[in-house]
């Protein structure tokens, strides 16, 4: 798991590259508070290496919470800035601060 955060000069954007090693799923998604957890708005391509990547463009000096929903379950990325509990979910949601 990764994510690549590239801060844009001209205007106050991160382009944010999720990146996630699946060989064996057939479908991932990110999924956050960026896109109304809606898992078909960010789908990840499958790359010829088994990983799933994707970038999106955010918004900078902001946090949000994400997963990964990998084949219709929920992972956390290992790299995520930090963690905070989700009372909905009953665990917990990655989070990213840009």
């Amino acid at each position: 798991m990764a994510i690549k955060k590239q801060f844009l000069k001209s205007k106050p954007v991160c382009k944010v590259t999720f990146t996630l090693a699946a060989e064996e799923a057939k479908k991932v998604a990110v999924v956050g508070s960026f896109n109304e957890w809606n898992e078909k708005a960010t789908p990840l391509k499958k790359l010829k290496n088994g990983t799933f990547k994707g970038t999106v463009d955010l918004e900078s000096d902001q946090s949000y919470e994400f997963r990964y929903l990998v084949d219709g379950a929920f992972v956390n990325d290992e790299e995520a800035d930090s963690y905070i509990w989700n009372e909905y979910a009953g665990s917990e949601n990655a989070v990213i601060k840009l």
